[in-house]
């Protein structure tokens, strides 16, 4: 089956993604961050891309001695968070910087485990801000009377170890528009392809795969059928192709030129990121948390990517990238592309290591 060709609008330089033979979509080449931990000497390497990586790495090695970890604007260089002088010594060892913070991880995990317990009503959402050395609880317009108070008085039991925020809006589900994909009355957009064996397929965001169990390209084409799903807790979804897609070459065009999608990372706190969808088309930012906790209407979902890119309905389950890596899926936020936003992402490895597929 041949699948029709579908180019949503950018707003930069093009970057076209192919789509398995699926409809292409247009995107911004973003900078790729500019270090990670080199896999023989344990340094963070200046010629590599996978900032998230090493940041990951060093975080598993330090354990609770790291309070996390984020990019700096200023220099570029990767900043971890440490407690003790032996962690310092370790960060620097590896080529990062350290910064030493009161509150450990296992400080901040029990801040958001408090949280968990007392704040999570539809409308609040909390992560670390490494560099604060804080857990960030964001409420959106929707917390008002009793929601409020409750919310208030679960922050100030934990002192300054909690910043509270207010953004406009209220946090919803982007279901409804990337290069589109339908279900039911539901329009979303399509991720990253992947591939079990010689079996293909694509992943999109939970909610949308709750919402349907098979997927049309609006034009009367069947794209396929669920494969997985799981959505509240998290927000991804795994739709296998009714038939092999012609070209099965997946990746990326930029300004004319093929680039490849060479695989998965983890997110850098500060990175620059860029996401497609079909409603609103190419839109960048920067990663502003991780381990993000978002109380939707529909669910609680725990573990997203907090960005500053803007989306809107119909944006669900498209792609989140830096350079030639795959990041995320986009589930939810606040805002639009009129007036800015906030808008978090289901990282990627999540659902590749669960369906056991690979980014091709």
């Amino acid at each position: 089956m041949k699948f029709r060709s579908n180019r949503v609008r950018g707003t930069a330089a093009a970057v076209t993604v192919a789509a398995s033979g699926l409809a292409a979509t247009t995107l911004v080449a973003a900078p790729a961050a500019n270090a990670s931990l080199d896999a023989s000497s344990g340094r963070v390497a200046a010629t590599r891309s996978d900032t998230g990586g090493a940041a990951a790495k060093l975080a598993k090695r330090l354990g609770d001695r790291s309070a996390g970890a984020y990019l700096d604007q200023a220099s570029k260089k990767l900043v971890v968070t440490v407690t003790d002088a032996k962690a310092a010594q370790a960060v620097r060892a590896a080529g990062a910087v350290p910064k030493s913070v009161t509150r450990s991880g296992s400080d901040l995990k029990k801040v958001m485990a408090a949280l968990k317990r007392d704040a999570t009503v539809p409308g609040t959402a909390w992560a670390v801000d490494p560099a604060a050395n804080q857990v960030v609880l964001t409420m959106d317009s929707t917390v008002k009377g009793a929601r409020l108070k409750k919310v208030r008085t679960a922050a100030g039991k934990q002192g300054a170890a909690v910043r509270t925020e207010t953004v406009a809006g209220k946090f919803r589900m982007f279901t409804a528009g990337g290069d589109p994909i339908y279900t039911g009355s539901a329009r979303c957009s399509l991720g990253f392809n992947v591939k079990k064996g010689s079996e293909y397929y694509f992943l999109t965001a939970g909610h949308c795969t709750e919402a349907g169990s098979t997927w049309t390209d609006g034009s009367g084409g069947t794209l396929g059928s669920n494969a997985g799903s799981s959505f509240p807790g998290n927000d991804y979804g795994l739709v296998k192709y009714a038939s092999t897609p012609e070209d099965t070459q997946g990746g990326v065009t930029v300004n004319g030129q093929f680039q490849d999608i060479t695989g998965a990372a983890d997110a850098t706190v500060g990175q620059t990121v860029t996401r497609s969808g079909s409603t609103t088309g190419v839109h960048d930012g920067q990663v502003t948390a991780l381990n993000q906790t978002v109380n939707y209407q529909e669910g609680s979902v725990s573990g997203l990517i907090e960005t500053t890119v803007c989306a809107e309905p119909g944006d669900s389950g498209g792609p989140l990238f830096a350079g030639s890596s795959a990041v995320g899926l986009t589930s939810g936020g606040s805002g639009d592309c009129s007036s800015g936003g906030t808008t978090f992402f289901q990282p990627v490895a999540e659902p590749l290591s669960a369906f056991g597929v690979e980014i091709y």
